[in-house]
């Protein structure tokens, strides 16, 4: 006869049964037979694994197995979900109904005890698959990482459209028009000279601000003093000295000194 198998050894005396009064607490160890997550669970795995049709289930070897491995959950003393003993119940009521002998009038009044059972496996095995073609999804954080970059900051810059010959020339007329209601006859004429008038321009516009192209000419000075502040106007524009600028189409016509 052999010697009993030692367990544990505790102040250096052997153990080898365990004490009957051992208490593990139900939370203290969890097993999962093949990750059954339920009765229904279970069921799915014993008619997968044997090909079974689900709708011509074998109850009473289906039940066999099925309390095999209740027996097996007991024997390693794991607390049974509820679920799982009603499942129990639930088989050997719908065995024991299989067993009993029915005439054929009676069985075709009567639904296939198996019915509600294999509806609800039917439903189960639905939504698991569901939930396993979720579950493959890719998952950010998981599977995936979003990266993340902060923008540049920005500056917006507002394009100014360029100034056409024709805009300053149509402003041209309108300040000619302007300067012939003020025309009169004088004596003598102050000779006017486009050196000069640039030279008055340059200085109207020091500072850099902005100025209307119509302010630059004085009606009062007649037709001459008009073409004479215009041609001034262009040499500065042709030396890159003024700067002429208009905030849309047809809008007026601004004016300034470049900045260098």
């Amino acid at each position: 006869m052999s010697a009993p198998e030692q367990l544990a050894l505790v102040y250096g005396q052997a153990v080898t049964e365990l004490p009957q009064d051992l208490y593990i607490p139900p939370d203290a160890l969890e097993v999962f037979l093949e990750a059954f997550e339920g009765p229904l669970d279970l069921l799915l795995y014993l008619i997968r694994k044997q090909n079974i049709d689900i709708l011509d289930i074998p109850v009473a070897e289906i039940t066999h197995q099925y309390m095999s491995y209740v027996e097996l959950m007991k024997s390693v003393r794991l607390e049974l979900a509820a679920e799982y003993l009603l499942m129990a119940a639930m088989l050997a009521e719908i065995k024991s109904r299989m067993l009993l002998p029915r005439s054929a009038e009676v069985e075709d009044e009567e639904d296939d005890p198996r019915a509600e059972l294999i509806r609800r496996l039917q439903e189960y095995e639905r939504f698991k698959a569901a939930a396993e073609g979720l579950d493959e999804l890719p998952r950010v954080g998981r599977e995936l990482q979003v990266p993340r970059l902060d923008a540049p900051e920005a500056r917006a810059r507002k394009l100014l459209p360029e100034v056409a010959l024709e805009d300053v020339l149509l402003a041209m007329a309108e300040v000619l028009r302007r300067a012939d209601m003020f025309e009169s006859h004088q004596i003598t004429r102050e000779t006017l000279s486009t050196r000069e008038r640039m030279s008055e321009v340059l200085e109207r516009l020091r500072g850099g601000a902005f100025l209307p192209f119509v302010a630059l000419f004085s009606p009062e000075e007649g037709r001459l003093g008009v073409v004479v502040t215009f041609m001034a106007v262009l040499e500065l524009v042709k030396e890159a000295l003024l700067e002429l600028v208009q905030n849309e189409p047809f809008a007026p016509i601004h004016v300034r000194a470049r900045s260098h």
